[in-house]
């Protein structure tokens, strides 16, 4: 390889040729601040915030997209330097709404933290503010257009995700992001991943906030408020305060939930444990009858809604099988409310979810198994800790708490529904448990890891079936191609996650600022959290949960896998959407 050498700030390095001063920067040490800069994604030189004074080069340049040459002598923090981008960031702020006490974002935005590193005047320059209306046409989703930069983040994360239903609008100072024909974000075909939201460096993307929903049925003495948490949220919610990534804190989690007044705290990883049982008997039983295959995954609902508005005519190959978070609501509403003597319209669900979809999901049709809603708000990651945070709990001085009984008991295997590959490995240990009658659980180490598609090959009761798991709705869409292509890869069963890398990734999850999201890979260093419970398992397949034993059977609340019974209450169905209304 040939390398350059190159100083940066009197450092001297030597990078690759071809790389750009901020990677030669980083190698050296030294981080450039940058706003509009996403790695491999959005190197575009927009914001001008990363200019640094290079030898061989006219004026300032953009480090982040400008190519280091041999001998170059890189300076970047020069007087010039540090004025230039404190102009930039004073201009930024003339058509900024700089109500940050009231910004979800506050403390944890890029551009505030600029601001005051910089020590800028935030009245420095006046004139013509554009106002734009908010937009809350989702239930997923707040856009507040009066806090966008119009670093474009938000666009190449959605191009990432194929669905690419915003970009730049007008020109000059009209110039902003939006829809097509600057329809509301409801009445395009967004897909509610919410990836948008982890990447904006400011307040003009943010989960729409149902905390003040759950503090007043906190507050209503007449209802039984129960929360669960999905498998992810235990590797990442540390993260919200500043605990490292990667961070297992799930009887933290557990504590801190039952001390904001919770009814009952239970583990969404049973609702797992219970997909993957009516997944795999689903599986088996289109192997064996001669069902639509490929099956594919019905998990994620940001992966779901993708394929009702792209790949209608492929829907039969869904898993009928509600999501995890659904199932556990369901159940919670119907067995469980039986057996304490509750009623159902009592019962108040709240699920704790990497995901922002979860919010569109819980209003879909056909997710109410006993009459009444089965979860009733969805909160995101970031959401729970802010709760945490306004309850005053000292998060990392909690003791270690456990998961009430009996939806608190789990397995392995629904421990690493968080990751990519994970709902795969999880139902073919089960399969490969009932087929092969083995009593260890099957580990697929082909279907781990973050890489976007993965393929391998499986024998289960004597058929080699091909799987494949892809994550992000980019690969979603290659697969698919595929598939309505005849699928001539020949897949038997199918994992497909919304997000990049699966739920530890989620548009729900905590926000790191780019240069962690551009230098740390969060998918791997989170999923291994999962990857490392499950190994200490005693119980690591989902037919073996103790709680899956008491609900099925002769006599049992279901019959048997994929009963009557539990098709009532733990399958959905689907509907082709229109991408535009």
């Amino acid at each position: 390889m040939d390398m350059l050498n190159v100083k940066v700030n009197g450092i001297a390095v030597s990078v690759p040729k071809g790389s750009t001063i901020l990677e030669a920067a980083r190698i050296a040490g030294v981080e450039i601040p940058t706003l509009c800069f996403m790695k491999e994604k959005n190197e575009i030189g927009a914001c001008r915030i990363c200019v640094v004074e290079a030898t061989g080069a006219r004026g300032l340049v953009t480090a982040c997209v400008y190519p280091v040459t041999e001998g170059m002598e890189i300076k970047t923090n020069t007087e010039k330097v540090q004025k230039a981008r404190k102009t930039t960031l004073e201009l930024i702020l003339s058509t900024h709404d700089k109500k940050c006490l009231s910004c979800p974002r506050s403390t944890n935005c890029e551009l505030q933290k600029l601001c005051l590193e910089y020590g800028v005047d935030e009245n420095a320059f006046g004139g013509f503010k554009p106002e734009y209306e908010l937009d809350y046409s989702t239930p997923h989703l707040v856009r507040n257009n009066n806090k966008c930069i119009l670093c474009r983040r938000c666009v190449a994360a959605c191009n990432e995700q194929f669905v690419s239903v915003i970009g730049a609008n007008d020109r000059g100072i009209d110039t902003n992001i939006g829809t097509p024909f600057n329809r509301p974000l409801g009445e395009v075909p967004c897909i509610s991943c919410g990836q948008c939201t982890v990447v904006c460096p400011t307040g003009a993307l943010t989960e729409r906030d149902d905390t003040d929903k759950v503090w007043a049925a906190l507050a209503d003495p007449s209802k039984y408020v129960v929360v669960q948490t999905a498998p992810s949220v235990r590797a990442t919610l540390g993260e919200c305060f500043d605990m490292p990534i990667g961070t297992n804190v799930e009887g933290k989690m557990v504590a801190a939930l039952r001390r904001l007044g919770f009814d009952k705290v239970f583990d969404t990883d049973f609702g797992a444990d219970l997909t993957i049982v009516e997944e795999a008997n689903e599986l088996v039983e289109r192997i064996q009858n001669g069902g639509v295959l490929p099956m594919i995954t019905s998990c994620s609902p940001g992966w779901v809604k993708f394929c009702e508005f792209y790949y209608p005519d492929l829907l039969k190959h869904l898993s009928s099988c509600k999501s995890p978070q659904q199932m556990t609501g369901a159940v919670i509403k119907t067995w469980y409310a039986e057996k304490m003597n509750l009623d159902p319209k009592d019962i108040f669900v709240v699920s704790v979810m990497p995901c922002t979809a979860k919010k569109f999901e819980i209003g879909r049709d056909d997710q109410s198994a006993s009459g009444y809603p089965d979860v009733d708000v969805a909160l995101t990651t970031r959401e729970l800790g802010r709760m945490i945070d306004r309850a005053g709990l000292k998060f990392t001085a909690l003791p270690d708490e456990e998961f009430d009984n009996p939806l608190g008991d789990d397995t392995g295997a629904a421990v690493i529904f968080g990751a990519t590959g994970g709902v795969m490995e999880a139902a073919v240990r089960t399969a490969n448990a009932w087929l092969n009658g083995a009593n260890e659980p099957l580990e697929l180490k082909a279907v781990r890891g973050t890489q976007s598609i993965k393929e391998t090959v499986v024998n289960v009761g004597g058929t080699d079936i091909k799987l494949c798991v892809a994550s992000g709705a980019k690969a979603a869409k290659e697969v698919m191609d595929k598939l309505a292509a005849g699928n001539p890869e020949g897949w038997t069963f199918i994992e497909i996650m919304g997000c990049p890398g699966g739920c530890v990734n989620g548009g729900g999850q905590p926000i790191q600022p780019q240069y962690v999201r551009d230098t740390v890979d969060l998918k791997a260093v989170r999923a291994k959290a999962l990857y490392d419970q499950d190994e200490a398992m005693t119980l690591r397949m989902s037919h073996e949960s103790p709680i899956i034993k008491e609900l099925y059977g002769e006599g049992h609340w279901y019959d048997k896998f994929g009963g009557h019974k539990a098709h009532q209450a733990l399958h959905t169905s689907y509907t082709p959407r229109k991408k535009y209304k």
